[in-house]
């Protein structure tokens, strides 16, 4: 049997002819090259940017923390206080609704008046928008620093410890916590925020609804961290801690905490906008912020005496409302895929 020869190239040597990669082979390597070398963070970045409609939510959401932060800023800029009424801007004759259309719109009000007090309405709304923000994002911080603490204990140590906590966590999460904050809010406020001239200082009213609000959300975080942290303590890394002697304090806070920061950052980013709807519920039913200080809530409380003369006043301050939290809620679902690799995309 003859060998069939190679075919040889100028040199006279025998080369082998290989079949050209083509597009459809390279792209899986390329993808791996851009990948190679990131860190989880940068990747989960990359993730979240190719979500436009959590991008679009990012900037939205950006904008009106701007708002809120600069609210002197453009209250200033536009020459109006929260609480400085225009009674100009109003015609008593009427029963003091906005003089012009859209409640009052112009060049010195530039989202109209409050009927009623000539309150403008653009500076009651970053204002409140400030205050909502101030509530929601403290008592996020408290509640999840919390949660971590107690699901940190409850998962490692087990045993009576996780009983005791664990019964605490269903109790919590068994409240109608809404119902009960309705109820608990106003005998806390009476007694521990009235200062020496008998009023209501709006700095300890803000410091006992976000005490109120962050008591009743960390058992959610707790539950997360719990069971997260149930896995992870049987895992191969926090073997040969133990066997290297580490204790329980470098376990607990070196090895399991730097793995459950996705979790923990996915809980924050879903509770703040769920303490911005729970800060308004209140101020709209009258126990939150107190009028005249401004708040979200409680212009749409207020809107509720004039909407069927005057539905640009409700219109503002519920438009806000809703797109503040749809888009921390679409951030908070985008943050939540970017930080799961298993998540399903398109």
């Amino acid at each position: 049997m003859t060998k069939q020869p190679q075919p040889t190239d100028p040199a006279g040597e025998s080369s082998t002819l290989v079949a050209e990669p083509t597009a459809e082979q390279e792209a899986p390597a390329v993808l791996a090259d851009s990948s190679a070398g990131r860190s989880p963070a940068q990747q989960a970045w990359t993730r979240l940017k190719r979500d436009r409609a959590s991008m679009i939510a990012l900037v939205v959401t950006v904008l009106f923390i701007l708002a809120a932060v600069c609210s002197p800023l453009l209250s200033s800029v536009e020459g109006w206080g929260p609480i400085q009424p225009d009674l100009k801007a109003i015609n008593p004759d009427t029963g003091n609704f906005p003089i012009g259309s859209f409640g009052g719109v112009s060049g010195h009000h530039w989202l109209g008046v409050e009927p009623g007090t000539g309150f403008d309405v653009f500076s009651r709304l970053i204002y409140g928008l400030r205050t909502s923000l101030i509530v929601a994002i403290t008592a996020a911080v408290i509640s999840t620093v919390i949660g971590v603490v107690v699901g940190l204990a409850a998962g490692y140590f087990g045993g009576k410890i996780d009983t005791a906590l664990n019964w605490i966590m269903n109790v919590m999460l068994a409240f109608p916590q809404l119902l009960f904050i309705i109820a608990v809010t106003p005998v806390i406020t009476n007694a521990f925020t009235t200062n020496a001239h008998g009023g209501t200082s709006e700095t300890l009213q803000l410091s006992a609804i976000i005490a109120i609000i962050a008591l009743f959300g960390w058992a959610y975080t707790a539950r997360l961290v719990r069971g997260q942290v149930l896995s992870l303590r049987e895992r191969e890394f926090i073997d040969a801690a133990r066997i290297m002697g580490a204790g329980w304090r470098h376990i607990l806070f070196k090895q399991l905490l730097p793995n459950l920061w996705a979790p923990i950052l996915i809980s924050f980013a879903l509770a703040v906008p769920i303490n911005i709807a729970t800060e308004a519920a209140l101020s709209f039913l009258g126990v939150g912020v107190v009028p005249p200080n401004p708040d979200l809530g409680g212009m749409l409380n207020a809107a509720t005496q004039y909407y069927l003369y005057d539905p640009t006043y409700l219109a503002v301050p519920g438009v806000a409302l809703l797109v503040v939290v749809l888009a921390m809620n679409l951030l908070g679902d985008g943050v939540r895929d970017a930080l799961d690799p298993r998540a399903n995309r398109s």
